[in-house]
């Protein structure tokens, strides 16, 4: 019985494998935003620092990405599936027990590690586990699973902070990791790809190590200023590393990141989408999820439940995004979702203090519509350009590029929402009687971090309303920034997509991104 199962029904164990460590991820990715502001609060972290929390997990995901795919080809996809399915456990665990903000960041920094390994081999043990015909179908599925993570997270955590703490949205990751490891144990199959033999490791300790120098770089820029020597030092820093990361993939026989794939226009304009989606819109989501809490007042459940017109709208409408490529094609296409997305977020950079959730939801749809258009679409454009063969490492550099877009996102546009927010704090403290002011030493963190009842706490109402004031103006300078990336996206689509069709059938099925 135990040999019938496994030769007829394995392969729907492998895909439910693969769906639940998916689903950890995408979960992952939108329940810790609504836990920002409790763990601001409990681990009295700074802005900068509660940046860290989001951007070392982004920033080591991105950056090994490419390497996990490969780790799975040389060892073996389920063995190097299981060590990543146990590191994301146990990181998660560390993440709940962290006791300060530097235990949480290197946690996080670990939890990525483990989210590199998982998410290229799930798709790689998919599409070594089903016959051609059927692999469409899992694919499918294994994409709604992404879709479902992304939309349950910022409820289920809104709901795991308010009942327990914030540390919840972590320990619920352990259990579902180890129902995940135990199906994998008894349905994967084990499978290689014997042509891979190195692993490039120089690469990817130039590239971490540059990206990481650019990412603190950024974030340490509101208070250190961009023109002091001490970012000025990062920056170069990081280019220096960069570059030689650049002239190393050159030389070297199997590199990790294949640079030939660049001269491919339609390529790199694919690429160049997804990192700016990355960053415009991780920043965002960043930035909104202080705004609800802090500014808003919402309870973290609250929170969740107001984010859920964008992810429900990337649930409903990315299915039909496949059939409107075939209609009108993927230029049209990604240059309308881009376009709205752009909308959304320019509707949004109006939000006021006390604006109203009804001026809010219509951008949030409106972001989820251009989003769920989008990205099936610059995913399939872009495995288009390349040998249908190297499908596998092609998906990779785009997923990358999406993280690593999401890591100086949230770095860049929250040094410019900081700087906005520190001049317009200074002209509202201005205006505050003397004896306000006197009260105010040292506040200008917790303005940054939008903490304006701990303001009004320390100075009475008037105090708590420049806060507010002061950091909401940095968010809608943040968003505005973002909502121009969008546009300039949606001319890279208009132009470098002109004359490009998708052939009428591919070699082997696209990769979807997640």
């Amino acid at each position: 019985m135990r040999a019938r199962l496994s030769s007829v029904d394995h392969k729907w164990w492998t895909l439910f494998a693969m769906c639940f460590a998916l689903f950890m991820i995408m979960l992952d990715n939108t329940i810790v935003n609504v836990a920002l502001p409790s763990i601001q609060r409990d681990l009295k972290t700074s802005p900068a620092n509660l940046q860290w929390t989001i951007d070392a997990y982004i920033l080591t995901f991105a950056a090994l990405i490419l390497l996990g795919g490969k780790l799975g080809d040389r060892f073996g996809r389920k063995r190097i599936f299981i060590v990543g399915l146990g590191i994301f456990t146990v990181a998660s665990m560390l993440c709940a027990l962290a006791t300060s903000d530097a235990e949480l960041i290197a946690a996080r920094a670990f939890q990525g590690v483990g989210g590199a390994l998982l998410n290229p081999l799930s798709l790689s043990i998919i599409a070594s586990t089903f016959p051609r015909k059927q692999l469409p179908t899992a694919i499918g599925i294994w994409a709604g699973v992404s879709g479902l993570g992304l939309a349950v997270g910022p409820v289920a955590g809104g709901f795991l902070v308010e009942q327990a703490s914030w540390s919840a949205v972590f320990w619920i990751n352990v259990p579902i990791g180890v129902v995940a490891v135990l199906v994998t144990l008894w349905a994967v199959r084990e499978s290689k790809d014997p042509s891979t033999r190195h692993l490039d490791l120089t690469g990817t300790t130039l590239v971490t190590a540059g990206l990481a120098a650019l990412v603190w770089a950024l974030i340490k820029a509101s208070s250190h200023g961009w023109g002091s020597a001490y970012t000025l030092g990062f920056l170069g820093g990081a280019i220096a590393l960069l570059v030689l990361f650049i002239v190393w993939e050159r030389h070297v026989d199997d590199p990790m990141l294949p640079l030939s794939f660049f001269r491919r226009r339609v390529f790199s304009v694919a690429t160049a989408i997804v990192a700016l989606v990355g960053f415009g819109m991780f920043g965002v989501i960043f930035f909104i999820s202080i705004y609800f809490q802090n500014v808003q007042d919402y309870s973290p459940l609250q929170a969740g439940v107001r984010s859920l017109p964008m992810t429900m709208m990337l649930m409903a409408l990315a299915p039909l995004a496949g059939k409107i490529n075939a209609r009108i094609g993927p230029r049209l296409q990604l240059t309308v979702g881009m376009l709205l997305s752009s909308a959304g977020l320019f509707g949004l950079s109006r939000i006021g203090v006390h604006s109203s959730y009804n001026a809010i939801w219509p951008f949030y749809a409106l972001m989820g519509a251009g989003l769920s258009f989008s990205m099936p679409a610059v995913s399939a454009t872009g495995m288009a350009a390349v040998d249908p063969r190297k499908t596998g490492v092609a998906s990779g550099v785009i997923n990358a590029s999406r993280q690593v877009g999401g890591a100086l996102g949230i770095a860049v546009l929250g040094s410019l929402g900081a700087s906005l927010t520190n001049s317009r704090w200074s002209d509202n403290l201005a205006t505050l009687p003397a004896d306000v002011q006197a009260k105010l030493t040292g506040a200008r963190e917790l303005v940054l971090g939008g903490q304006g009842a701990e303001v009004g706490r320390m100075a009475g109402p008037e105090a708590q309303a420049a806060a507010a004031n002061a950091f909401v103006h940095g968010v809608s300078g943040a968003l505005l920034c973002g909502g121009a990336l969008m546009l300039l996206a949606a001319a890279i689509a208009y132009f470098g997509l002109w004359g490009f069709k998708m052939p009428v059938q591919q070699e082997r099925p696209v990769a979807v991104e997640a």
